[in-house]
């Protein structure tokens, strides 16, 4: 089995898929903007074959990549980076190889929010309200229906990137001071974030699925500079595995990982936000593993080579959470005491990558508690300013 690995060395901890990848038999060739020598030694031990780009979106060096492979190794049986960034450049090689998986059309009709919204909406899944942002003039309108205040976003983007909030018909007419070409407007929802997030297989059986809750949106953590923190559910409330059941089955993906977002509102319902066609953000997979003792990054391989993995097994144990500090802030406790008082509770500390920094913080502690009340007793230690 041939798979074309796109990016296989960022995000920094995905090398783990293509170990798996390899571990289960399969040809891993990969496509990176990192010259060779610079990838970790276990990734270029797992990779077959590796061809280097200095830009990965010159789609000409990528058609001449993969065609390189097929004449080398024979026919492309997939190919994937599981990163936001490069879903549509994985679609279009997919259409031009003629390799199962997501296509262009796929691509461009769930990522977008307007998709989103129209899926949503037909299949009966809670959803904001939002229309293609054209003149203010019909934004105006718009929030006559709804009311204020809008969140205003790209019809297709990740995080909170280029995104804003307007409560009011004069930041509307503020907001058009720049272009809003691509955008969206859509209801605000004041709510708790939690995800729904896991893999279903090649023929859309979900064979793993997991929760995690947001202590702030993305949102204003960017735009506030918040310190964030994601911490996971060692139970899926049952309303909201529902709704996360029903959105994967109108997303119609396959062999795939799914990372849905939804707000939990003060009644206790669910309103879903979006949808991504990849696995959670930044280290959200590795939490998985430390909350059940498992390896979802074997459990994708094994997938992906054919294994039928509906009978997997596991059982979160642990609240793990993500605790994000900024540089340049006064914290009450510095990071020897942190690591001093939390013990073996602390798993990880790291330094984020520079693209995660403004959502996620500059620097991560990664904790793991079996009981909530401590896990919150350490997020407010490592988190509590002068």
């Amino acid at each position: 089995m041939n798979v074309v690995f796109i990016s296989p060395q960022f995000p920094p901890q995905f090398f783990h898929f293509v170990v798996a990848l390899r571990a289960h038999g399969v040809n891993v060739l990969g496509i990176g903007d990192a010259p060779y020598d610079a990838l970790r030694p276990e990734l270029r031990e797992a990779l077959s074959e590796y061809f280097f780009t200095p830009r990965l979106d010159d789609y000409n060096a990528l058609l001449r990549a993969v065609g390189y492979f097929t004449w080398r190794h024979g026919r492309i049986d997939r190919i994937d980076s599981l990163n936001e960034t490069w879903l549509e450049v994985e679609a279009r090689l997919r259409e031009d190889f003629h390799v199962p998986g997501l296509l262009p059309a796929d691509i461009a009709r769930l990522r977008s929010k307007l998709g989103m919204h129209d899926l949503f909406k037909k299949a009966g899944v809670p959803h904001p309200d939002a229309i293609s942002v054209r003149d203010a003039s019909g934004v105006k309108d718009f929030a006559k229906r709804v009311g204020y205040p809008l969140v205003l976003k790209p019809d297709v983007g990740v995080g909170a990137a280029r995104t804003f909030k307007v409560s009011s018909d004069a930041e509307v007419d503020a907001a058009f001071r720049e272009s809003l070409a691509g955008y969206v407007a859509q209801a605000f929802v004041r709510g708790t974030i939690v995800t729904y997030d896991g893999l279903v297989d090649r023929d859309g059986h979900i064979v793993f699925v997991f929760s995690h809750e947001y202590s702030d949106g993305i949102m204003e953590t960017v735009l506030e500079r918040r310190d964030l923190a994601i911490w996971s559910l060692k139970e899926i409330p049952s309303a909201l595995d529902a709704l996360g059941r029903q959105a994967v089955a109108v997303l119609g993906l396959r062999e795939r990982w799914f990372h849905l977002e939804f707000f939990r509102l003060a009644d206790g319902s669910y309103v879903a936000l979006e949808a991504n066609l990849r696995p959670p953000g930044a280290f959200l997979p590795d939490m998985m593993n430390y909350a059940c003792d498992i390896d979802v990054y074997r459990l994708w391989g094994r997938m992906l080579a054919g294994e039928d993995v509906r009978g997997f097994r596991y059982e979160p144990k642990y609240h793990v959470c993500h605790v994000a500090r900024r540089f340049g802030r006064q914290y009450r406790h510095s990071h020897q005491e942190v690591v001093s008082q939390l013990g073996e509770a602390l798993l990880l500390h790291r330094e984020m990558p520079a693209v995660y920094q403004s959502a996620l913080g500059d620097e991560m502690y990664l904790t793991r508690h079996r009981e909530l009340p401590a896990m919150m007793d350490a997020l407010r230690f490592i988190q509590t300013q002068v």
